[in-house]
């Protein structure tokens, strides 16, 4: 795996406490972040703690009220090791990537819920997630070589147990005939948007409510003018399409319902169960069951690429399947109450044609000096088009930013992201030969 000196630590890089590890001074560089999303905010905490003057503009903030929240709290905020059970992320140079990401991310969220008090702050907890396949995992090679290695990237808590289908009184009609087990953060994402929010506010950041619009590469010098600032974080996740000119970015529209889950309906559900969409019969419905908090649960999934509308409904027909299916797999749901203060959670998962992008901007600006003509690097570093993932790849997406803004700012020639990880082992570049 890559060098874990070279990713981000909690309590090394980042600190949990209200107060910025490293200290800016007057004549620090100063950070401006587009997008106040979970990738915007955790961006914005390792930059603090690297000792930026940060600013960040949002369109909106998290919300908590009964109207339509942040794609970053209707998330089902699962962590899990790339790609997903929804399938959508292919790109192998992204997806490379994501899993160092992924696994820089899973060490801090455990070390976060390892700590009683930051586990409730912050609403984060490590839980036992079961993954369940419709036959056995050595049939089906990519599913084979994901658990393999899942089993030697660091994540507690593996076992392989055919025998969770019965453990978690799983419907044996379903087809669920293997299955694995490990723990993996879940995050209560209302509770942890709050939390990330007031923490980058008290280590010194600057929230300003803006939308931005058009190419901000276009407007990269009178937005840093305008906000004096030396450098610019895109974090904006769909507003790519707009805000860095990507015509790539596309929605995926997702939704979650939600039901109480205190024991009084059904056995109280304790432990995350998935299973694919193969098991469906369906490449874009799957079975995502996920205690939120110590209250509600949530049943998903659905994934409709290009679906770009918030108009789903308890008795739209995507939904009320996704609720059946839920229940043919876990029958006794079908006794769960509805959570009265916000029934179904929807939104609209930012993807892109290459998956996620972390770079920098890779045009440049034409500049005339005394008659001669010459190519200026762009200060611009996006980080967006995680779809599902945003959570799961958070901190390790940020500490890319973080090398990226120090390359930004001493104007090195910006490269694209390649089919290998800055500091890693030959063993993780060895990986591209099975993917």
């Amino acid at each position: 795996m890559a060098n874990k000196d070279a990713q981000l630590r909690l309590w090394r890089d980042i600190s949990p406490f209200p107060v910025a590890l490293t200290s800016p001074s007057k004549h620090s560089p100063r950070v401006l972040i587009v997008g106040g999303g979970v990738i915007g905010l955790v961006t914005a905490w390792a930059l603090l703690d690297k000792g930026y003057h940060v600013t960040i503009v949002s369109k909106e903030w998290a919300s908590f009220g009964k109207a339509q929240r942040l794609n970053s709290q209707i998330a089902g905020a699962l962590w899990e090791y790339p790609p997903a059970v929804c399938g959508q992320h292919t790109d192998a140079i992204s997806l490379l990537h994501s899993k160092v990401w992924a696994m820089t991310s899973y060490h801090i969220w455990d070390a976060i819920a390892s700590s009683p008090e930051l586990s409730k702050a912050a609403g984060v907890r490590m839980r036992g997630v079961d993954f369940f396949f419709p036959r056995p995992i050595e049939e089906t090679p990519e599913q084979l070589y994901k658990m393999q290695e899942i089993m030697a990237c660091g994540v507690r808590g593996f076992r392989r147990d055919p025998g969770l289908v019965q453990k978690r009184d799983v419907n044996p009609l379903y087809g669920a005939v293997d299955a694995y087990e490990h723990l993996a953060p879940t995050i209560d994402t209302d509770h942890a948007m709050s939390w990330l929010k007031g923490l980058v506010e008290s280590k010194g950041a600057k929230l300003l409510t803006r939308t931005l619009q058009g190419d901000l590469f276009e407007q990269e010098d009178k937005l840093r003018s305008e906000y004096n600032v030396d450098a610019i974080v895109n974090a904006t996740g769909l507003a790519g399409i707009d805000l860095a000119g990507d015509e790539t970015c596309y929605p995926i529209r997702g939704g979650l319902i939600r039901v109480i889950n205190d024991g009084k309906d059904f056995p109280k559900i304790e432990h995350a169960l998935t299973i694919g969409a193969d098991a469906a019969g369906s490449t874009n419905e799957i079975v995502f069951i996920v205690p939120r908090n110590d209250n509600i649960l949530l049943l998903g999934g659905i994934v409709e690429p290009n679906e770009g509308k918030l108009d789903l409904t308890l008795d739209t027909p995507i939904i009320k399947r996704m609720r059946e299916r839920c229940e043919r797999f876990y029958p006794p749901l079908k006794n769960a109450r509805l959570d009265p203060e916000y029934p179904l959670a929807q939104g609209l998962r930012p993807f892109r044609k290459a998956n996620v992008r972390v770079e920098r901007e890779l045009r440049f600006h034409q500049e005339a000096v005394k008659g001669a003509s010459f190519m200026r690097p762009s200060r611009i570093v996006h980080s967006y088009g995680h779809g599902g993932a945003g959570w799961s790849l958070s901190f390790g997406c940020a500490s890319d930013v973080l090398r990226l803004v120090e390359e930004a700012l001493l104007d090195i020639v910006p490269k694209p992201l390649e089919l290998e990880v800055p500091g890693s082992a030959p063993t993780l570049k060895f990986t591209m030969a099975r993917l």
